[in-house]
């Protein structure tokens, strides 16, 4: 077993998401303790049972926060480093669809609350992290960004496309700002993947994998634990060279 994370304390927001779950069970068979954090204490706490139950040497804990409060932000961090005694590795996955519609249809509440969610919540999570990590030897941040974000294709989607491309410069830039604080910040853009974003209205499993496939280089959908993978890899030390990357994981669908 490759624990490389032994020892480490690894918080994800959006936690009890799909790719979260994926990602919490790879960190916890690693030697990750796993911090998931999100809005929904129910979902939360299975979560953390599922990813427990993986048999990883990792312990699993949740705490209930929102991603769009300062405030709320600044308590998780708080509250993981005093239960567990740190933070050094972050992924910032929250994030929520919106509903569709094209640009000038668009509700403006829409609009809000999927800036809100996608890309203010990066910010607010990377300033509260960051300001933990550099003044206790450095971290890792990777944040949830989308292929979407480079290529705008999906129709009715103007608000995602721009917050997780929004997502993508954010973290450049935060890179270039604080890699002299030993903090090491990244982004990953998945391609469609599967998740419940991954279905349009009305479809059918088969309905979507004949799509995606027929779409993508692979000619499959990409598999959460294949998003964890990544992640995991860009958290890790093995990856301690790469600074302001937006790794896309998407069969080709960008290529």
């Amino acid at each position: 077993m490759d624990a490389r994370f032994g020892g480490k304390v690894a918080l994800i927001t959006g936690g009890a998401g799909t790719i979260a779950r994926a990602t919490a069970r790879a960190f916890a068979r690693e030697g990750a303790t796993v911090v998931l954090a999100g809005r929904d204490p129910v979902a939360l706490a299975e979560a953390g049972k599922e990813a427990a139950a993986d048999g990883g040497p990792g312990r699993v804990d949740h705490v209930v926060a929102d991603v769009t409060d300062s405030a709320a932000v600044a308590r998780l961090v708080a509250t993981t480093v005093e239960r567990h005694g740190g933070l050094h590795v972050a992924f910032n996955n929250a994030g929520i669809l919106g509903a569709p519609a094209p640009l000038a249809d668009l509700d403006e509440a829409v609009w809000e609350g999927v800036l809100a969610a996608n890309l203010t919540g990066v910010f607010l999570s990377m300033k509260h992290e960051i300001a933990h990590m550099r003044a206790h030897g450095g971290g890792a941040i990777v944040n949830m960004a989308s292929n979407i974000g480079a290529h705008g294709r999906r129709p009715g989607l103007a608000a995602y496309a721009a917050s997780k491309a929004g997502v993508s410069v954010l973290s450049r830039t935060a890179a270039r700002d604080h890699i002299a604080d030993g903090v090491r910040i990244n982004a990953i853009s998945p391609g469609a993947t599967d998740t419940a974003m991954s279905f349009r209205p009305g479809e059918t499993r088969a309905d979507r994998d004949a799509r995606i496939g027929a779409a993508t280089p692979a000619a499959r959908v990409g598999g959460t634990g294949e998003i964890a993978a990544a992640v995991l890899w860009l958290a890790s030390d093995d990856a301690a060279y790469v600074v302001g990357h937006d790794l896309v994981v998407d069969g080709g669908a960008t290529a």
